[in-house]
């Protein structure tokens, strides 16, 4: 994704042309986003590690077995 110069610079002078407390808002609320997507991504890596550990993998495997020599 190539950002050209003039995007940039137009995307600086907009935040520049903020006050100083709109730019503490605008900050804190992009880390606030920032915290929330990744707490969520911890959430769900943290529910597939559990599913994970519930599986059975050697019943799994004997019952294939069984099914395939069948």
């Amino acid at each position: 994704m190539n950002v050209s110069s003039s995007q940039r610079n137009s995307a600086m002078e907009f935040f520049d042309s903020l006050s100083n407390p709109t730019k503490v808002l605008v900050i804190f609320i992009g880390l606030a986003v920032l915290f929330m997507v990744v707490f969520a991504n911890n959430n769900r890596n943290k529910n597939k590690l559990y599913r994970r550990k519930k599986r059975n993998f050697k019943d799994n495997y004997e019952a294939k077995k069984k099914e395939k020599s069948n």
